[in-house]
């Protein structure tokens, strides 16, 4: 039997992070091991994982630098299982996660993925907004490429012989925040068979802090750009567009922002074309207001 090993980093999580590890606990797929990893936590992290008192439970403590892929990748490393789960400290899992994305593994999957449940309030009792996911299509990579960042995080079990074969996670800092799709995108360089579970087996945690800013997101953008998009001979994604148009809106960059917002107007996708209008739409009306403004109220 394949045995699964969860690989989770956290940093001053406490507060959330029983709710992680309670959700692997009550996993009905019983072979797994949990990897956390503290990045020297200063409040009451190590105590409570103590407080479990687990066999199944595996504390390693490191310095990551703020680079998080270096916690993912020394998990990956210490794994004992041929499966490696992604859990984010703050998110958590439906029971069955583990043993329904073990099924599609072991019937020839590589990688799977699903669906999570967008959680905003601690007190929420009622799940309907989500954080979707798309079904790849073959070839993956160029696929992942045009379509942007198909998976999130926590719902991610991979073979460890595939992110072996990758070299893991980059911890290039220019990838923060977006290392896990580089990996994605890695990994589609080795196999085509990514599989969307097509159910909803996890719950995202959106109401903590968001320590990325739009200097970070167009820097991250442009990186993006020049380690991916130069192989498609300029053929810039719709998403893309639509990305750096909303960015520069962020920063007040109006004049770079409109076109980008042009060109994502004109893609086929309804949500890129309606968010494109009314941002567009909004900088026509303060540029109105900022024309008006420095002209001054019109004299009698």
């Amino acid at each position: 039997m394949m045995s699964i090993s969860v690989v989770l980093p956290t940093f001053n999580r406490c507060h959330v992070l029983g709710r992680a590890i309670d959700s692997v606990l009550a996993q009905t797929y019983s072979e797994w091991e949990l990897i956390i990893v503290d990045n020297y936590s200063s409040d009451q992290t190590e105590n409570l994982v103590r407080s479990y008192h687990s066999s199944k439970i595996r504390l390693f403590k490191i310095h990551n630098k703020g680079i998080i892929a270096k916690s993912r990748n020394f998990g990956i490393n210490q794994a004992q299982g041929n499966l490696i789960a992604f859990l984010d400290s703050d998110d958590w899992w439906a029971p069955k996660k583990l043993e329904i994305s073990y099924k599609f593994l072991n019937t020839g999957a590589d990688l799977v993925y699903h669906d999570l449940y967008f959680v905003k309030n601690e007190n929420q009792q009622y799940f309907w907004k989500k954080v979707k996911t798309i079904q790849v299509q073959e070839p993956v990579h160029e696929y992942l490429v045009k379509s942007g960042n198909a998976l999130t995080n926590s719902s991610v079990v991979v073979r460890k012989s595939l992110l072996e074969k990758i070299g893991g996670l980059s911890e290039n800092t220019e990838l923060i925040t977006w290392e896990d799709y580089d990996c994605w995108l890695r990994v589609a360089k080795h196999t085509e068979c990514f599989v969307r579970i097509n159910q909803t087996l996890g719950f995202y945690w959106a109401g903590g802090e968001n320590m990325l800013g739009p200097e970070q997101t167009l820097k991250n953008l442009q990186v993006f750009q020049n380690r991916y998009l130069q192989e498609f001979s300029g053929n810039v994604p719709q998403w893309f567009h639509f990305a750096m148009g909303r960015i520069f809106f962020k920063l007040q960059r109006y004049d770079e922002a409109k076109p980008h917002l042009v060109k994502s107007s004109f893609s086929g996708l309804p949500s890129y074309k309606l968010k494109s209008v009314i941002i567009m739409l909004v900088i026509y009306f303060k540029l109105l207001c900022r024309r008006y403004s420095a002209q001054g109220p019109a004299k009698n």
